[in-house]
């Protein structure tokens, strides 16, 4: 042994002094990874071959070893953390010497490069990672955050504190659009940071909430971090569940849970929706509790007002409060009455299979006491006695295909109780209220006619629908039959868009709010994964930008509307409509859906190339392609990086010896604890990127690997990363902020400014900790995805 410690103990501090070492010295981080991971594989295997390093290992062929496995303790949890009185064996780091050691990791680093990043399952939505940073740079360019910080000053202004509130309102929207830390606090500091000074804002409470509500970008979708996150996640959670599965006596992880052991992406979008909105509202809390107390260091401020007309507060109560709240309210109502729901006639062509035990029982007794343990003794009973039930009726009555008459039998039964108005279409005639209702809010001297039309015409598309329209309607003559209402609601909705755009708030906040629902709906709702929602959200900021740039050229942008429009059509004829014109039956109206869309799909191109044109004219998509390009091949090249550093770590054993540590406590509740302080001591030296490469695949497989909810781990380690950019000395977003504030912002300012935000989230994680439902119940509502 080298000074009293075991050889594994001494690689692993060569490691983590090299690494901080490589990093601290200011050279590229990804090759500083690397490079720290190949020089202390170097030295491991030259000490190792000179004798001086060795392992003291547990003798697995001793009696006791033997002994204590058959009292059933998993061999995963015997370690000589747990077990100090077993006897042990002394074995060089590398049996066989350098070269062997060499050869043996060489060949493990080049199938794991293939294995996890070049042809791994998750490359697909790693992919995602690039096109979300283009839409964020792209947007960034676009100068979205200009325009918002201008128009949620003017709102937030006149409360105490207002332009700090106004700042965390706006830096959630940005978070929701582009999740790019340093874009985000750079656009802030530039354009919030001088107006709140020039107003006598405490220099700490302007630098400090700037700093914060930049970085809620790493926890509020479409988050990099989670896609990141969620990629390791999956499978460490996944292969972790297996083998604590098969350590207590079960077949498989599926066996033993009762369900996959899968988590996704899109599943923990969905559950960092309110840990994301919780943060920003605590910060926005701070600053305005700040305000109070300190009005001196955070006055209210009245800016210019905006173009649009003074509306009363009887005004606002009724137009933006009221009568949305009935719209919608009255939508419930025809869906809980039976007026209104799905349409779909829709039969399974198999029979449906009698309902099976929740939990499989025919299993070992080992891993019968482990299921009970985990689910309960009730849980166990039930699935006990409907496998009993099963038993005794036969077994389960397999599914068979329907014949013809039992098809038409099932689809006569389904339309008897079918709904008169249908979901798809009570959808946009709410949203057509919406649009009616808050145009007459925003504009209350103008002529209400046209928007008195557009909700005859609503009325008029229910009861037409109710009466005239039945499942059995084909799409193309459900149009026909509508075509008078819609022309009425067309009417009014023009006109309603014409007085939305007069309002700068609307005018402002609409476009991106449009791509953000967009992009997160389709994910959150399980339409699609992230890449291809990533691909939208990059598409659809390349046209918002070029749009925004035609504008301020004082040219029109009525291609990219079009195009816009064009999209929609696709996305209305595609869910409507069978497209596959390759089936023996197509009929005319099919036909003439295809070719509208194919017409809608090369016009959509044609308005993208357009936009990129402009862009490219303007002298904006150059430098947003050069961007996204530094800082996707920044992320790649750093994974690749750390994933070389881990293989390292496991070559010698490493990850084994901090695994066997953690395991060796009773409570998993204080192992992950140990794992959140680790991770947040770690984010005062190292990036986010550094700790998901290399800290969480050493530590995930025995955080993943109990009974914690994978979602709730995730969103507790994504919490304490975004930490990691304001923690001082290397706090990423402190050093954005201290790039573009005037001279007269010191950086003691921005670190005690910072400070109380540090402590906000902190405090974020303890309720999260003591509150876990926060993060589990908006998957629970939504589909997965």
């Amino acid at each position: 042994m080298l000074f009293g410690l075991d050889g594994v103990e001494v690689g692993l501090l060569i490691v983590f002094l090299l690494l901080f070492g490589g990093i601290l010295t200011g050279f590229p981080v990804a090759f500083a990874i690397a490079g720290s991971g190949a020089i202390s594989f170097a030295i491991i295997a030259a000490l190792d071959s000179a004798g001086i390093l060795s392992h003291e290992a547990i003798d697995t062929a001793s009696q006791a070893y033997s002994d204590l496995v058959a009292t059933g303790v998993p061999p995963i949890d015997i370690s000589h953390f747990r077990y100090p009185d077993l006897p042990t064996v002394q074995q060089p780091l590398f049996p066989g010497g350098w070269e062997q050691a060499l050869n043996r990791n060489l060949s493990f680093i080049v199938n794991r490069m293939n294995e996890r990043v070049f042809a791994g399952a998750s490359i697909e939505t790693l992919l995602a990672v690039l096109m979300f940073v283009m839409m964020g740079i792209v947007l960034e360019r676009s100068k979205i955050a200009e325009d918002l910080l201008t128009t949620m000053a003017r709102v937030f202004g006149p409360l105490p504190g207002g332009l700090a509130v106004s700042v965390v309102v706006v830096g959630a929207f940005l978070a929701a659009s582009t999740g790019i830390v340093g874009a985000t606090v750079v656009t802030m500091g530039l354009l919030s940071l001088p107006t709140m000074l020039r107003n006598n804002y405490s220099p700490e409470l302007a630098t400090g909430v700037i700093s914060a509500s930049g970085t809620l970008g790493q926890i509020i979708p479409p988050s990099i971090v989670i896609v990141l996150l969620g990629t390791l996640a999956g499978d460490i959670y996944a292969t972790a569940q297996e083998q604590r599965a098969q350590s207590l006596g079960c077949t498989d992880a599926l066996t033993y849970l009762g369900e996959a052991a899968v988590v996704s992406v899109g599943t923990l979008f969905q559950a960092a929706i309110l840990p994301g909105v919780l943060l920003a509202a605590l910060y926005a809390a701070y600053a305005f509790g700040f305000a109070v107390f300190n009005p001196s260091k955070a006055p209210p401020v009245q800016l210019d007002a905006d173009t649009g007309e003074v509306i009363t507060r009887q005004e606002g109560l009724t137009w933006f409060l009221a009568i949305p709240v009935l719209i919608v309210g009255g939508a419930f109502m025809l869906g809980m009455g039976g007026l209104a729901g799905s349409q779909d006639l829709t039969v399974r062509s198999y029979s449906e299979v009698a309902d099976t035990p929740d939990l499989r029982t025919n299993v070992s007794p080992r891993c019968q006491e482990a299921m009970i343990e985990l689910h309960g003794q009730e849980a166990w009973d039930a699935s006990v006695q409907r496998a009993d039930e099963i038993a005794a009726a036969g077994g389960v009555e397999e599914s068979h295909q329907l014949s013809e008459e039992e098809l038409v039998e099932a689809r006569a039964a389904k339309l008897e109780s079918i709904n008169p108005i249908g979901n798809g279409l009570l959808t946009f005639f709410v949203l057509a209220g919406l649009l009616l209702a808050i145009a007459r809010g925003v504009a209350p001297t103008d002529d209400t006619r046209p928007l008195i039309i557009g909700a005859g015409g609503i009325l008029l598309g229910l009861v037409v629908d109710a009466l005239f329209i039945s499942p059995l309607t084909t799409p193309g003559v459900t149009f026909l039959i509508l075509i008078p209402a819609l022309a009425m609601i067309f009417y009014g909705g023009r006109h309603a868009a014409e007085r939305l755009a007069r309002n700068d708030l609307i005018r402002v906040v609409f476009p991106p709010l449009v791509l953000i629902v967009a992009v997160l709906g389709s994910i959150l709702g399980g339409i699609t994964n992230p890449t291809p929602a990533a691909a939208l959200g990059a598409g659809g900021a390349i046209m918002l930008a070029a749009y925004r740039k035609l504008q301020d050229e004082g040219r029109s942008g009525t291609i990219i509307m079009r195009a816009a429009m064009a999209i929609a059509v696709m996305l209305v004829i595609g869910a409507n409509f069978d497209l596959r014109i390759a089936r023996e039956d197509v009929g005319l109206e099919d036909w003439i859906a295809y070719l509208v869309g194919f017409g809608a799909f090369y016009f959509a191109m044609y308005g993208i190339l357009y936009s990129c044109w402009v862009l490219f004219r303007g002298g904006v998509l150059t430098p947003v392609v050069r961007e996204t390009a530094k800082v996707t091949s920044m992320v790649f090249t750093i994974l690749i990086g750390s994933q070389l550093l881990n293989l390292v770590v496991i070559s010698f054993g490493g990850e084994h010896y901090i695994q066997n540590f953690l395991r060796s406590f009773d409570d998993e509740h204080k192992v992950f604890l140990i794992v959140m302080l680790v991770l947040f001591l770690l984010g005062f030296v190292l990036d986010f990127l550094e700790i998901i490469y290399i800290v969480i695949p050493i530590v995930g497989p025995v955080i993943y690997g109990g009974d914690f909810d994978p979602k709730w781990v995730t969103i507790m380690i994504a919490v304490n990363l975004q930490t990691s950019f304001l923690t001082p000395p290397f706090g990423f977003a402190l050093f954005y902020l201290r790039g573009v504030a005037p001279p007269e912002v010191t950086t003691g300012h921005i670190y005690r400014g910072v400070a109380p935000f540090v402590l906000i989230q902190v405090i974020g994680l303890a309720l999260l900790w003591f509150f876990p439902e926060v993060v589990t119940i908006v998957p629970s509502l939504m589909p997965t995805g």
